[in-house]
C-alpha cells in the first residue's frame, strides 16, 4: 500500500504564487507543504519567455529610499520580512533575463526554508472528505484545504479548421536561422507572438501576425498583458512597408499541400471578405490556459473566459468547490485585462489578501488594521495614496478600508480587494461597521480609448479639482453603508504622483469625509 501523507493546507506548484503562498503560511505557522514537478522552483520560467526576456520591469535606481515605493517599479520580487531578499539584487537589466527569476526563486526557497517536494507530480485531485491528490509514484497527500499556483500550463488552443498544422509557440524553433527566406504566418497578437515576430524580423521573408479586433497596446489601455513597447518594432517594419504586415481578421482555416500551407483569413476590415494566403510556417502564439485534467469530477473546479481559466469567487475561492482556493496567474480571472493579477507584480498581493482571509475563516484572525481618531483619517489617507504599492499595482481591484463603527470607533485596513470587501463587512467579518471608506487608485473612465500622446485631447489643469483626466491615475474614495453608495471623491492628478497639497488635496478631502457622513 503506497504511503500518504496528511496537513493542513497542500500547494500545487512552487513558482512565485506559490512560493508567496508557503512564505505566508510559514510565517503563520500554518502546517502545509507544497509539491513540485520540476526538480527545483520556478521551473516555468526555465522555459518561458521563449526568447528568454522578460517585460516585468526591474528599476534599481529609483531615488527612492523607501521600500514601499520602491515596490512600484519592482515587478519580480516577492514580499517577504528580508529587505535583501529582492529581485532587483539579481541583475540590473530594466527587462531582466528569465534565468535571473529562476536563481531568484531557486533562493526564496532555500534562504526561507519552504517546504517543497520537488520532482513531485500530481495525477489526481479528489474529494472522499478531505482533498486527496496523488503524485507519479502513488503517494497520497490530504489536506483540508487546497491551494493550486500551477499557472497557465497549457497551450491555449483556439477553434480552427487545421490548426493542427500550425507550430505551437511553446515548441517552435527560436533559431532566426531556421526562417531564413520563409513566408510566416504566426497567429495571435499578444506578446508572445510580437516576440516571436521581432526575432524572425532579419532572417523571413515576410512576416504576417494575425487575430481578430483591434490591436491593444500597453500604453494606451494600461494592461501590461496588451502589447508592450519592448515588443512592438515589428509595427515600424509594417507602417514602414517593410515586408510584414498586422492582419486584421479572423482564421478561417488552415490546409497543407506538400511543404505549403495556405491560411484563409477573414478580413474584418474589409467586412470579413476572406483571402487565402501561402506560406512557408505558421505558428500558433495565442497563449495558454489552465489545466484542470487531474481534477476527479466530484472536486473539478468550474471553468470561464474560453475555460481558461477556474471560476472565482470574491475570496479566490472555487466557485462549486468548497475550500478550493486559487493563487498566482490564474487569478486574472477576477480582472481579466483590467488589472495586473496576472502578473507577479499584482499576484504577490492577491496571495497576501488570499492569506489574510484564509487566516480570518479558518483560524479566527483578525484582518489587520489600526485604529484611527475622526481627525486622522485625512492624514492617513493621504499617507498611504503616496506610498502604497500593493494599490498603485492592482488598481481599481484593491483597496485600503476605513471602517466607521456604530460606537465611534475607526479603524484603518490595508489592502482589501473591493469585492470582497463588501461581501466581507455584509458577514460582519470586519465586526461593528456603521459605514466604510474604499481608498483605491484608479484611471479614470475611457482611459483606454485615449490617446495618451494627443495633445489635441487636451488635459485637466493639475490644480483643479473639479474633474478628472481619464488618462492618469488618481486616488479614489468612496463611502458605502450597507453596501450602498454614498459618495465619491477624486483627488485631483498631478503628474509627479504625489498628493499631498493642504489646499488641493487634504481640504477637499476633509470637507467630502465631513459630508459624506452625514
Amino acid at each position: 500500500m503506497s504511503s500518504e501523507v496528511s496537513t493542513e493546507y497542500l500547494v500545487i506548484g512552487a513558482g512565485p504564487a506559490g512560493l508567496q503562498a508557503s512564505y505566508l503560511l510559514k510565517q503563520a505557522g500554518r502546517d502545509h507543504l507544497v509539491l513540485e514537478a520540476g526538480a527545483a522552483a520556478g521551473t516555468f520560467f526555465t522555459r518561458f519567455p521563449r526568447h528568454r526576456m522578460l517585460i516585468s520591469i526591474n528599476k534599481v535606481h529609483t531615488g527612492w529610499d523607501d521600500p514601499e515605493l520602491n515596490l512600484r517599479t519592482d515587478w519580480n520580487s516577492l514580499l517577504s520580512d528580508d529587505p535583501e531578499l529582492l529581485f532587483t539584487a539579481y541583475t540590473p537589466r530594466y527587462f531582466p533575463g528569465a534565468d535571473d527569476m529562476v536563481r531568484y526563486l531557486g533562493d526564496f526557497a532555500v534562504k526561507n526554508d519552504l517546504p517543497i517536494r520537488y520532482d513531485t507530480t500530481v495525477v489526481s485531485v479528489t474529494r472522499p472528505d478531505d482533498f486527496v491528490l496523488r503524485d507519479q509514484h502513488g503517494t497520497g497527500y490530504r489536506a483540508k484545504r487546497l491551494i493550486v499556483a500551477t499557472g497557465v500550463s497549457q497551450p491555449y488552443i483556439p477553434d480552427i479548421d487545421g490548426v493542427e498544422h500550425a507550430e505551437p509557440y511553446c515548441d517552435v524553433s527560436v533559431d532566426p536561422a531556421d526562417f531564413t527566406g520563409q513566408r510566416v504566418l504566426i497567429i495571435g497578437r499578444g506578446n508572445s507572438a510580437f516576440e516571436t515576430a521581432d526575432n524572425l524580423v532579419e532572417t523571413a521573408a515576410v512576416i504576417h501576425v494575425a487575430g481578430p479586433g483591434s490591436l491593444k497596446l500597453a500604453w494606451q489601455t494600461h494592461f501590461v498583458g496588451h502589447l508592450r513597447a519592448v515588443n512592438n518594432n515589428f509595427l515600424d517594419t509594417y507602417q514602414l512597408k517593410s515586408q510584414n504586415a498586422v492582419l486584421d481578421g479572423h482564421i478561417a482555416g488552415i490546409r497543407r499541400e506538400g511543404d505549403d500551407f495556405y491560411v484563409k483569413v477573414s478580413f474584418q476590415r474589409v467586412n470579413e471578405v476572406v483571402k487565402e494566403i501561402r506560406y512557408d510556417r505558421v505558428v500558433l502564439a495565442t497563449g495558454f490556459r489552465f489545466d484542470a485534467s487531474i481534477f476527479a469530477p466530484e472536486c473539478r473546479p468550474q471553468l470561464t473566459i474560453k475555460d481558461r481559466f477556474p471560476d472565482q469567487t470574491a475570496a479566490w475561492e472555487s466557485v462549486n468547490v468548497p475550500d478550493l482556493f486559487f493563487a498566482g496567474t490564474i487569478t486574472q480571472a477576477r480582472d481579466f485585462k483590467k488589472s495586473t493579477s496576472g502578473f507577479i507584480h499584482g499576484f504577490r498581493y492577491g496571495v497576501r489578501a488570499l492569506h489574510r482571509i484564509t487566516e480570518h475563516r479558518y483560524h479566527g484572525v483578525d484582518w489587520p488594521s489600526r485604529e484611527l481618531t475622526p481627525d486622522g483619517v485625512t492624514e492617513a489617507i493621504i499617507e498611504r495614496v503616496n506610498r502604497t504599492s500593493a494599490l498603485w499595482q492592482l488598481f481599481t481591484f484593491m483597496a485600503d478600508a476605513v471602517l466607521f463603527g456604530s460606537d465611534g470607533t475607526v479603524r484603518y485596513a490595508e489592502e482589501v480587494p473591493v469585492d470582497h470587501l463588501h461581501e466581507a463587512v455584509a458577514r460582519g467579518d470586519f465586526g461593528d461597521v456603521a459605514s466604510y471608506l474604499t481608498v483605491t487608485l484608479e484611471y479614470g473612465a475611457d482611459h483606454d480609448k485615449i490617446n495618451p500622446f494627443d495633445i489635441t485631447a487636451g488635459r485637466t489643469p493639475q490644480d483643479d479639482t473639479s474633474g478628472l483626466d481619464g488618462r492618469y491615475l488618481h486616488p479614489v474614495v468612496r463611502r458605502f453603508r450597507a453596501g450602498e453608495l454614498l459618495g465619491e471623491h477624486h483627488l485631483t492628478e498631478n503628474l509627479e504622483n504625489e498628493w499631498d497639497s493642504d489646499e488641493v488635496h487634504r481640504a477637499p478631502l476633509t470637507r467630502f469625509l465631513g459630508a459624506s457622513a452625514k
